[in-house]
């Protein structure tokens, strides 16, 4: 079978001061079926700005390269921009970090559901509703009529990123890129959002790439991870074979997880190489 996603020396640079170009993501590879793909590296590794340039959001004063971008059989690199936007929202979907900047402040919750599947699909306000109330439910919130008439402050932050992962999903994408979605959340809501999503790419038979800085978090929702440094990938590795690592980067992020049942004080401190860079 065909890879849903093909990412093939992925580079993302940007102009300094001098107006040099300045690369975040260095020949960034990896294929991606219908399945379950965890990308973990710590801030300014370009886990984000991979996902970003996958989506057509890098700014403009961004360049983006790469020997091969292609989204089912679509060079994302060559496509038209209208196809582009198309495709955005529609087959391929990112949750982002925090709903508090996510969603229009000024419109309420269940209007902007709709305007996503409106701008998708040509379906009507009655039937828009029914399935933006159903969205709704289907990412467990108890009392979808009352969340679709509430505006972004009125809700807390996990039900306010359940209603994000309900708008990227109503457009029923093939391909979703959660960007932290559980960063600014508590443990429970974290674990209730990550079973949301894990349902939801079961039933659906979605891929998606799951982005954190979490490695703890991402081994024990994904089958596969990338571990990027410094703009690179420098390991994947099956979340079942974590503990078989071989880089020292992967190996050291593995050794600063607190341990229960064990005497961890002080917590071991990462051991940089500047070769991981290199």
């Amino acid at each position: 079978m065909n890879p849903l996603l093909v990412v093939d020396d992925l580079r993302v640079s940007y102009p300094n001061r001098d107006g040099a170009y300045v690369e975040v993501v260095r020949g960034v590879s990896f294929t991606l079926g219908r399945e379950r793909l965890g990308i973990v590296g710590e801030s300014g590794s370009g886990k984000s700005q991979t996902g970003r340039a996958i989506l057509g959001l890098t700014p403009p004063q961004g360049r983006v390269t790469a020997q091969r971008l292609t989204f089912d059989g679509i060079d994302l690199l060559t496509c038209p921009p209208r196809q582009r936007r198309d495709l955005r929202g529609d087959r391929i979907a990112m949750v982002l970090q925090d709903p508090k900047f996510s969603l229009n402040p000024v419109m309420k919750i269940g209007d902007q559901i709709v305007e996503t599947l409106q701008a998708h699909e040509r379906v009507g306000n009655r039937v828009a509703r029914k399935r933006a109330l159903a969205m709704l439910e289907a990412v467990q919130i108890d009392n979808p009529e009352r969340v679709f008439g509430l505006y972004p402050h009125e809700v807390s932050g996990g039900m306010g990123q359940r209603a994000m992962i309900a708008m990227m999903l109503i457009a029923d994408p093939d391909l979703l890129i959660a960007d932290e979605p559980t960063s600014a959340l508590d443990v429970t809501v974290q674990l209730q959002v990550l079973s949301i999503l894990d349902r939801l790419v079961s039933e659906r038979g979605m891929g998606l790439i799951f982005v954190s800085h979490d490695l703890r978090l991402v081994s024990s929702f994904c089958d596969r991870v990338l571990v990027m440094y410094a703009g690179r990938v420098v390991e994947e590795i099956a979340t079942g074979d974590l503990s078989h690592a071989r880089h020292p980067y992967t190996r050291g992020l593995l050794e600063c997880l607190p341990r229960l049942g064990g005497d961890r004080h002080p917590l071991p401190v990462l051991n940089r190489d500047p070769a991981w860079a290199s």
